[in-house]
């Protein structure tokens, strides 16, 4: 295909394909899907070669969120039945810290449910980074707490910070119909905060939520425009008690598609496989290797994920390799400029390069009533007592009226081909009183 030769020439040059171009990705037949793989990957492996990056959750306080994100298990009015608990000690998050990185893990995702720090927050979380760093130097640790206030970054940074995740989710437009306690440019405002203040950051979408294909190329253009090192795709998990349990609209067919054209959209940036992978793709999650240079190792924040070792043999099966703590994860222009400028990924406009020719950026880790580092989830309630190792999320509590309405759910037909009973959705902790491990 003439389309496919023209992104990867684009994708080999960090320039940016047309949306046109973006969106004749998403509406290639099936027939063409493994030459759509093929062509995104060779741009994935010229900046990325065959390393995966490994990412671990640590969900550092789960549920009671203020906000109505509707995707969330956390989110105001949930009826989800998740693992409920207040913050983590520091040395508890660092033992879950270390499940992780013996797995493999390169970055620690720490998360915390609700809509932002308070100032003791940071705090608490600083000590839990600190906590992290003795115990695993070359570690990176990437927070991801929800909505900032002036001066919290810094302070995040100084504690040895390395990364600030806080995903957009969605296209500008339909925003409203997801959140209605929050709004999207506060979300641009806060990954912008953490770029200013000399953090990597990470930021997403989560697809599946009944949007259109234009919606999705919007918040990827609007990523690269952004410019985080880190872009984590999500697919939908329909959690039963939020308001789009329902909404079972992928297919492993679509999944790829999003993720090429993420892919070429974002050439040289870190994507990352996240949170439904396991659900959506099934079989064919190999096939995203293909794809995105990085996934989150075992459980989500509230559902349970592939087991640690299947995702690591599921790796060297497919002929990648686990990406070391002695290796840099992103393409040299990309590390020397945030090395140089010590703010962001240090390639904001054209003449420090970012991932586009003209002026274009490109991509994040989590968020806040998702703190989407990524991830969507779901998980029993137990007790209030906080376990000792789990997965991560997004920030603290703000006031929102207990009567604040649930936000609107945008209409959607469920897509040809979707399989609501080849994967049940698995909720992190169901029937123990700990939560599993990777």
């Amino acid at each position: 295909m003439e389309l496919l030769n023209t992104l990867v020439d684009k994708g080999l040059r960090r320039e940016s394909p047309t949306r046109e171009e973006a969106l004749a990705v998403l509406a290639t037949a099936d027939d063409d899907l493994l030459d759509v793989v093929a062509a995104a990957g060779k741009v994935r492996r010229a900046w990325f070669g065959r390393r995966v990056k490994l990412n671990y959750l640590v969900n550092l306080k789960s549920g009671l969120c203020p906000e109505d994100c509707s995707y969330c298990s956390q989110r105001l009015g949930s009826q989800a039945g998740i693992l409920k608990y207040t913050w983590l000690k520091p040395e508890e998050a660092a033992a879950a810290a270390g499940a992780g990185v013996a797995g493999g893990a390169k970055r620690v995702c720490l998360v915390a449910s609700g809509r932002g720090p308070t100032d003791r927050d940071v705090e608490r979380v600083s000590r839990t980074i600190q906590a992290i760093k003795e115990q695993h130097e070359d570690v990176e640790v990437c927070a991801c707490l929800g909505l900032l206030s002036d001066g919290q970054a810094t302070r995040l940074r100084d504690a040895g910070a390395d990364a600030y995740n806080h995903n957009l989710n969605t296209s500008e437009a339909t925003y409203g119909d997801i959140t209605t306690t929050h709004t999207y440019a506060d979300r641009v405002t806060t990954v912008r905060q953490a770029q200013a203040a000399g953090m990597s950051a990470c930021s997403g979408l989560i697809a599946g939520m009944g949007e259109t294909d234009e919606d999705l190329v919007d918040v990827v253009f609007s990523l690269r425009e952004l410019d985080p090192d880190s872009v984590p795709v999500n697919f939908l998990i329909p959690i039963e008690g939020t308001p789009l349990a329902e909404k079972w609209h992928l297919t492993p067919q679509r999944c790829l598609r999003i993720l090429a054209m993420v892919r070429f959209v974002c050439p040289d940036v870190e994507v990352r496989l996240a949170g439904g992978r396991e659900i959506h793709l099934r079989s064919l999650q190999p096939l995203a290797l293909h794809l995105a240079n990085s996934i989150f190792l075992g459980d989500y924040l509230t559902t349970e994920g592939q087991a640690g070792k299947d995702d690591l043999a599921m790796i060297a099966d497919a002929g990648f390799e686990v990406e070391g703590t002695d290796t840099t994860t992103l393409p040299a222009h990309r590390a020397d400029a945030l090395a140089a400028a010590g703010a962001g990924c240090g390639a904001h406009g054209e003449a420090a390069g970012g991932c586009g020719s003209a002026g274009g950026g490109c991509a994040p880790c989590g968020d806040t009533a998702t703190s989407e580092t990524s991830a969507t989830s779901g998980a029993p309630a137990t007790s209030d007592t906080a376990p000792a190792a789990v997965p991560a999320e997004a920030a603290t509590p703000a006031a929102v009226p207990a009567e604040a309405a649930p936000a609107a759910v945008p209409a959607a037909t469920p897509a040809a081909g979707a399989r609501t009973d080849l994967v049940a959705v698995r909720r992190r902790g169901a029937g123990t009183d700990l939560p599993p491990n990777a």
